[in-house]
């Protein structure tokens, strides 16, 4: 059995002559919280979308805990929990008639007032979700992901449109699932969130992957100061990736 929940091999996509993701080959371990940072129209989007077999690659392979999710689908969907990127909510279904719907589908038994709560929605359970800010709706999205108690979460910018209590409770929920023994792979650009719940940051630019390992790693990769700020180290990164395909190019 392999200890990883998700390997990527050589993954690539393209969109006639554009290129959104090349050559990425990466790893999330089964007892890890891993960052996928970069900034918009990065890959990161179009990565999550083909480890959920929503996009096909061009080339490469993806294993999500263990299995193929093209040809597994149904199985590895039934062992994940996903917050992906553009998701919808039915705006005249109350937030428990989503937690049950989803509940119902993956045959599991979770209490949705429970779920509700960890999200901070227990006080408009039963009101329709068409009435609830975007911040909300991202936490109800987010309870949908913990049904059925997932061996993986993958999150596309779970922090988005979330003010300062939500995103604190993001950051709560994340570390709870990894203490429990949950993989979370999840993609962000707000950074400063990401070093304060990752085990190991990778950082896309223009679909490729210029670096990734611990803070501490990633800092050593560029000399940087011991208090150096993840914004400086993603900075400091980007701008060299910029100068060597500058380089290249010439």
């Amino acid at each position: 059995m392999s200890d990883n929940s998700i390997e990527l091999r050589g993954l690539t996509k393209r969109f006639d002559n554009t290129v959104a993701v090349d050559d990425l080959s990466l790893t999330v371990r089964d007892d890890e919280t891993y960052g996928f940072l970069g900034p918009n129209g990065a890959g990161k989007s179009t990565t999550i979308s083909m480890l959920l077999d929503y996009r096909r690659p061009t080339e490469g392979t993806v294993r999500v805990l263990g299995q193929d999710p093209h040809t597994d689908g149904a199985e590895v969907r039934s062992r994940i929990g996903t917050l992906p990127d553009g998701y919808s909510t039915y705006d005249k279904l109350s937030a428990r008639r989503h937690l049950r719907f989803v509940i119902d589908t993956k045959g599991a038994d979770d209490d949705p007032e429970e779920l509700l709560e960890r999200v901070g929605l227990t006080d408009v359970i039963d009101d329709p979700a068409g009435t609830f800010s975007q911040g909300m709706k991202q936490r109800l999205a987010l309870a949908m992901a913990l049904v059925g108690d997932p061996e993986l979460l993958i999150l596309d910018e779970p922090f988005t449109g979330l003010d300062p209590h939500g995103v604190r409770t993001v950051r709560d929920i994340v570390r709870a699932e990894r203490e429990r023994d949950t993989a979370v792979f999840f993609s962000s650009h707000i950074l400063g969130q990401v070093e304060l719940v990752c085990d190991r940051i990778g950082i896309l630019h223009s679909g490729r992957l210029i670096a990734e390992g611990t803070l501490d790693e990633l800092k050593a990769g560029i000399d940087a100061d011991e208090d150096a700020s993840i914004e400086d180290i993603f900075v400091a990164y980007t701008n060299d990736s910029v100068r060597a395909t500058t380089e290249g190019i010439r």
